[in-house]
């Protein structure tokens, strides 16, 4: 007889807390030797050592170092007893690279690795999905239907997924996921333990700009007798602004934040070129396309209208990240069953941030959840966010992600038996 979902939660925490110093230990191993990009060999080589000897169908990425690994479950009403293409599929994702920032915490198991930190938690996503690879490699019995995890590099700007997805992850068990799910800590925002999301957008998508103002080069003493390309450039970056309090609907917000400028080598000389890089996000399609008409033909006209040329390359980066609602209700539940009334706070807004798990979101119904990794007795309000070099992530949410992983796949699989 299947477990009941009171007797799994308390199984499944418990469990996952018995492998708590497991999953510390492989999380501090992966923090002090951390991984930029899409090639992690010695992450990849720590979780492919992890899940060696658990029963899954193992398989390594071919343009980066990814890990997908299958488990098929052996219930006994796995695929309603019926042919194995039919039975479920359910995707859980956790993200293994690092970022270009030098690690100011002061922990024990700070990285060693000069200018690369996990500065945004990866280090806990896999090693939760680790855990509950062992959890559900426990309860293969139970699972009615196949599991795949996702383990996927150069999320930070490399677009890790979208090479996942096109090695085929999303067919790695045969057949289609019915649902996907991704967790992602939190360095602030919440207390330690809460879990975050919203249905429908829930990040914004994102976009590059990259532009280039072609002048003519002179003496800074005479502007006149060159074509000075600084004050188009500064021009360009103000009316940037303008454009997005005065053509978007403040009910329907971008972001456009210059980044980077440039130009220039000595006071008193008006350089050929100066250039500006821009991240534009934005939490609708229509806002999206529109971003990607106006922008150009904005930043090309400043330019004419003093003289010059600009070379603007407008690259779309990632998708909106949007819950499926059905889903998003479905996880709401599972965390309420699992860690209890009160741990769940729903988003008013999404977050201004971008994701590439996205792509999987675009092809799969499912949801994004954010775990608050805030230590005990820090004030989530002053600590410092992700992408800091100060971030802390406390070790103390490790057991809930993983067992909240290994439950989104047990009881989804089970809603979904034919």
């Amino acid at each position: 007889m299947p477990a009941s979902s009171a007797d799994l939660t308390v199984s499944l925490l418990d469990d996952a807390r018995a492998l708590a110093g497991d999953i510390a230990d492989l999380r501090h191993r992966l923090h002090r030797e951390p991984e930029i990009g899409l090639e992690l060999p010695r992450t990849q080589e720590k979780v492919l050592a992890a899940l060696d000897g658990l029963g899954y169908e193992v398989s390594t990425g071919v343009d980066t170092t990814s890990v997908t690994a299958v488990l098929r479950g052996t219930g006994a009403d796995a695929g309603g007893g019926g042919d194995a293409g039919e039975r479920p599929v359910v995707l859980l994702r956790g993200d293994m690279d690092a970022l270009p920032v030098q690690e100011k915490t002061g922990v024990h198991y700070a990285s060693r690795t000069e200018g690369a930190m996990h500065a945004c938690g990866h280090d806990l996503h896999t090693s939760m999905l680790v855990g509950a690879a062992n959890l559900l490699a426990a309860r293969r019995d139970q699972l009615a239907g196949d599991v795949v995890l996702m383990f996927q590099p150069g999320e930070e700007g490399f677009d890790g997924a979208g090479v996942m997805l096109r090695e085929g992850v999303l067919d790695a068990a045969g057949r289609r996921p019915a649902a996907a799910y991704g967790l992602h800590v939190m360095s602030s925002m919440a207390a330690g333990g809460t879990v975050m999301s919203r249905p429908g957008a829930v990040m914004s998508s994102s976009d590059g700009l990259f532009v280039t103002v072609h002048g003519a080069g002179g003496h800074g003493s005479a502007p006149f007798a060159a074509k000075d390309p600084v004050t188009v450039a500064a021009e360009m970056v103000m009316a940037l602004q303008s454009m997005v309090t005065r053509q978007f609907d403040v009910f329907d917000p971008v972001v456009v934040t210059v980044g980077m400028l440039q130009a220039g080598t000595k006071r008193n000389v008006i350089p050929e070129t100066a250039r500006l890089e821009a991240t534009i996000r934005s939490f609708s399609p229509e806002a999206k396309a529109r971003l990607k008409a106006s922008v150009p033909r904005l930043l090309e006209s400043i330019a004419a209208a003093h003289g010059l040329a600009a070379t603007v390359d407008y690259c779309e980066e990632y998708p909106l990240t949007v819950n499926d609602g059905a889903e998003s209700a479905f996880a709401r539940r599972a965390v309420d069953e699992l860690l209890g009334a009160g741990r769940y706070r729903e988003l008013a807004n999404p977050l201004a941030g971008s994701e590439d798990f996205s792509r999987v979101l675009a092809e799969v119904p499912g949801a994004f959840l954010f775990l608050s990794a805030v230590p005990d007795g820090t004030d989530h309000a002053e600590a410092a966010y992700n992408h800091s070099p100060y971030a802390l992530f406390d070790d103390a949410v490790l057991p809930e992600g993983t067992a909240l992983y290994a439950r989104l796949a047990l009881e989804r699989l089970a809603a979904t038996r034919p």
